[in-house]
């Protein structure tokens, strides 16, 4: 059930209407209220849950439509639009050159804590459904900005204390570098698009909903 916008509005009397109901939408369409190919809620019932003028509303609607959020048709509404994924070119020579400067890059420990598996993490893993394991959250950087969001997943076994390795970690070089020879680790990679949700915009200092890329890495 989709709720009035209005429920989910906070008053901020620092910032212009229009700005509060725009980031309201994207926050609704972020979070899958409205998906892709949904219609938006008219002028005229926008106007009427919040209590402005049709101009307001327009404003607010005017901004979705130049970041590319959502499309207009006439005669029918202001339809979700479909992120541009394809529109986004990836390339590993890139990704692993950064590899290559330490000196502009730094891991950041966010977080540690023991977790339980859910099905996806277990099904990666091969291990039961629920079975504890350690989720260790860490960000990225690139000359001081936020570039890769990392979550690592570690069987827990508590006779193998190889989470110290793991928190001293301080270069991207070290999440993924092998023995011996091998530069990488040697793993199944996969790489597939994606849209940034609310909080993983937040922790790399963006904008919700921009395309991205998710590289999953299993050792």
């Amino acid at each position: 059930m989709k709720m009035p916008l209005s429920h989910s509005l906070e008053k901020n009397g620092r910032e212009p209407a229009y700005i509060r109901i725009c980031n309201s939408l994207k926050d609704r369409i972020a979070e899958g209220v409205y998906v892709s190919g949904d219609r938006l809620p008219s002028e005229s019932e926008l106007c009427r849950l919040h209590k402005v003028s049709p101009m307001t509303i327009r404003r607010s609607i005017r901004i979705l439509l130049d970041q590319g959020i959502v499309t207009t048709v006439q005669g029918s509404g202001t339809f979700v639009r479909a992120p541009h994924l394809n529109q986004v070119t990836f390339s590993l020579k890139e990704f692993f050159d950064i590899f290559k400067d330490e000196k502009r890059t730094q891991v950041k420990l966010m977080d540690v804590c023991i977790t339980k598996a859910d099905d996806m993490v277990s099904a990666r893993l091969q291990i039961e459904p629920g079975q504890r394991v350690i989720l260790l959250q860490r960000l990225i950087l690139r000359d001081g900005d936020p570039v890769i969001y990392h979550r690592e997943f570690l069987v827990y076994d508590p006779a193998r204390p190889v989470i110290e390795a793991d928190l001293e970690i301080t270069t991207l070089y070290g999440l993924f570098e092998g023995r011996g020879q091998a530069f990488l680790k040697r793993g199944e990679m996969t790489v597939e698009a994606m849209v940034l949700e609310p909080e993983l915009a937040g922790h790399l200092n963006t904008q919700p909903l921009l395309p991205a890329f998710r590289l999953e890495h299993l050792f």
